[in-house]
C-alpha cells in the first residue's frame, strides 16, 4: 500500500491591519481581509475553486491529446447578505480555444467535478453550482 500523502501545510503571518504574509510549500501570496493589498480570503476560495478545475480540464484534454490552444475560465459567486457571507450560488464559466469537441469538454468538467476537483469537494454540497462553456475556434 503506497504511503499516505502528507497533509497539506499553509501558514500566515500577520502583516498589520488585515493583511497576512501566506506561504504553503514554495508558494507565497498575500492574504488581506480588505482586499487592498492582496486577495481577500473568500478571492482566495473562488481562485482556488476556478484553478483546481480549469487544471483539471485542461490536463484531462491534454491526456485526450485534444487541439488545446488557451482556456479561460471565470468564477462568479453569489453571497450571503448577512454574515457569515457564504456562497450561496455558483457559476463557473470556461472558454475554450481550440479545435477541441464539445463532447470532451463536457467529459472533462464532468470529470472534474464528480471525481478530481478537491477543492469543489471541500465547499459546502448545498452550494448550487452551474458551469458552462464556449468553444472558441
Amino acid at each position: 500500500m503506497a504511503d499516505a500523502r502528507p497533509p497539506l501545510v499553509a501558514e500566515l503571518v500577520w502583516a498589520g491591519e488585515l493583511r497576512f504574509d501566506a506561504s504553503s510549500g514554495a508558494a507565497t501570496t498575500i492574504v488581506d481581509g480588505d482586499g487592498k493589498f492582496g486577495a481577500s480570503p473568500t478571492q482566495h476560495a473562488a481562485i482556488g475553486l476556478a484553478g483546481c478545475m480549469a487544471a483539471d480540464v485542461v490536463d484531462i484534454l491534454r491526456k485526450g491529446r485534444h487541439p488545446l490552444t488557451a482556456l479561460r475560465a471565470t468564477f462568479t459567486g453569489a453571497r450571503a447578505e448577512q454574515p457569515p457571507r457564504r456562497f450561496t450560488h455558483i457559476e463557473l464559466r470556461f472558454e475554450i480555444q481550440g479545435a477541441v469537441p464539445p463532447e470532451a469538454v463536457e467529459r472533462a468538467i464532468a470529470l472534474s467535478r464528480e471525481k478530481y476537483c478537491s477543492v469543489l469537494h471541500s465547499f459546502r454540497q448545498d452550494i448550487p453550482v452551474s458551469i458552462s462553456f464556449e468553444i472558441k475556434p
